[in-house]
């Protein structure tokens, strides 16, 4: 029960002081803030003294069961249980090691803009504020990195799987020959189509559900060897559906698969989707940012011709979660698909709405945080030069694993490396397929256990892999050295134990 003083009738006593959460003595929050900082600043400074990644103790575990705390424990206490309960048990993805599922691991200046925009805390549907200059000038900054032409539109949203449904929301409203957004899909109208390979990330399947499509509007079209989309295979099918009636209406094409590292091949694809009149998305959600490098650009040609792409931040570019954007090309399909007005809202001439709210007419959400300020502060703390650079170190350390993978004797790629994700698994000679994606999984499991390093898994072509996805900006080329060592040394283990 709380203390608050109620009057004779059970309302609240006018006499009982109001309340804040602002504390009683500003000076104690600041000796609080600062040691905050302070252990958050010699954690980062000392990950590589720490394992990649450590069991939870169930002592650990059992700490988080308790019942709702009614009465106040302080914020040194609050503090003190999340230093020893939650600073020590991340995923991991802060560690120059970890490699796990294309996770970013954050860099200090951007966690430093986080604690900025928390403390602002503004309210990013719009409104005539500094910080929706500053999320335009981010847009505008990363449409220029792409290549997409100036006046592109944008918005900033949680993750790749946001960005890339707002994308597909943008092309359905555009493609699909009817205002979907007041009629919808129940009509007796042909059915809409979208295309991509059947490498293709897991977020077209939420999206086809999500946007009313259903699962069987996405047609997959098979890949080759090298993991890229027939953009031939893809083209009879669209001719094919055309013949049968339906109307696609979208062609997505991938930068970085999420299995290899492939990028289908983005200039035949903008081509086909120009002469189909349908519209072209890319899933740019962390390979496109090798278009900052100029020799890793032709890797990724062709994304500047898409009408949108999403991507992620906070993977290739090294934010803090959350930290992802989709572009849109023609700023006029993009508010198409999601403006809306209520007088609750409306624009002003003058005063704190006078801005309006464009961002919450190029997406779902009204309520939205500061999102760009970790990434205009890092741009311009670092410029977008060093981002270049960095990716570029990733690849060559991807390269350098490949090689290191191909000349051990106990150790095979399974795929190609054609950016910056290396997929292989520990031979075992002697052993069937079954066999080895036993013994990998094991492998896996003890080099994440260990705390060694974190790579994650995948299947390929019904093997097991460990898979490391390198988008790391603490890796050092002796890590992967640490790996490989890893990997053949429990492969040993494993196979004498049994």
């Amino acid at each position: 029960m709380t203390d608050t003083k109620r009057d004779e009738h059970g309302g609240r006593d006018p006499r009982d002081p109001e309340r804040t959460l602002d504390p009683d003595d500003w000076d104690d929050l600041r000796r609080l803030g600062h040691r905050m900082l302070d252990d958050m600043i010699d954690h980062l400074a000392s990950l590589r003294e720490r394992p990649a990644w450590q069991p939870m103790p169930e002592r650990v575990r059992g700490s988080f069961e308790g019942d709702v705390p009614r009465a106040p424990e302080g914020a040194d206490a609050a503090y003190a249980d999340f230093v020893a309960n939650v600073l020590p048990y991340p995923n991991g993805n802060l560690h120059p090691r970890f490699w796990g599922w294309v996770q970013g691991n954050g860099a200090p200046v951007a966690m430093l803009a986080e604690m900025l925009a928390a403390g602002m805390n503004p309210h990013l549907a719009g409104f005539d504020q500094a910080p929706a200059l500053v999320e335009r000038q981010v847009i505008a900054w990363l449409a220029e990195m792409l290549g997409f032409p100036r006046g592109t539109s944008g918005v900033l949203v949680t993750g790749g799987t946001m960005a890339n449904t707002l994308g597909l929301a943008v092309a359905r409203h555009a493609r699909s020959g009817f205002d979907v957004r007041a009629e919808g899909l129940q009509g007796d109208r042909p059915r809409l189509l979208f295309y991509a390979s059947q490498e293709v990330h897991g977020w077209a399947h939420k999206a086809a559900e999500l946007l009313g499509l259903g699962r069987r509007a996405l047609r997959l079209a098979p890949s080759g060897a090298d993991s890229r989309v027939d953009v031939a295979a893809l083209a009879r099918m669209i001719a094919s559906d055309r013949r049968e009636g339906h109307r696609p209406f979208c062609v997505v094409g991938t930068a970085g698969t999420i299995n290899t590292g492939a990028t289908d091949d983005l200039r035949a694809l903008a081509s086909l989707a120009a002469d189909e009149g349908v519209w072209l998305h890319v899933d740019g959600a962390f390979g496109a940012f090798a278009r900052l490098s100029e020799a890793l650009a032709p890797r990724v040609a062709g994304l500047e011709l898409a009408d949108s792409v999403g991507f992620d931040m906070h993977k290739w570019m090294y934010m803090p979660f959350e930290s992802a954007c989709v572009l849109v090309r023609d700023g006029d399909a993009h508010r198409a698909a999601f403006a809306s007005t209520a007088p609750y809202i409306a624009k002003k001439a003058r005063g704190v709405i006078a801005g309006g709210l464009p961002f919450a007419d190029r997406g779902l959400d009204l309520t939205r945080s500061f999102k760009a300020l970790k990434v205009w502060m890092s741009l311009k703390a670092h410029g977008a030069d060093a981002f270049a650079r960095l990716v570029e170190q990733n690849v060559a350390q991807a390269e350098h694993l490949a090689a290191r993978v191909r000349e051990h004797p106990d150790l095979e790629l399974l795929a190609d490396v054609p950016l910056n994700v290396v997929c292989f698994r520990y031979r075992g000679g002697g052993l069937d397929d079954a066999a080895l994606n036993a013994l990998n999984e094991e492998i896996l499991l003890r080099v994440q256990e260990s705390g060694t390093a974190v790579p994650s898994s995948t299947v390929i072509a019904g093997r097991f892999a460990l898979r490391v996805a390198i988008v790391n900006h603490r890796s050092r080329r002796e890590d992967f050295d640490a790996l490989v060592d890893a990997v053949a040394r429990f492969g040993r283990e494993v196979r004498a134990a049994g």
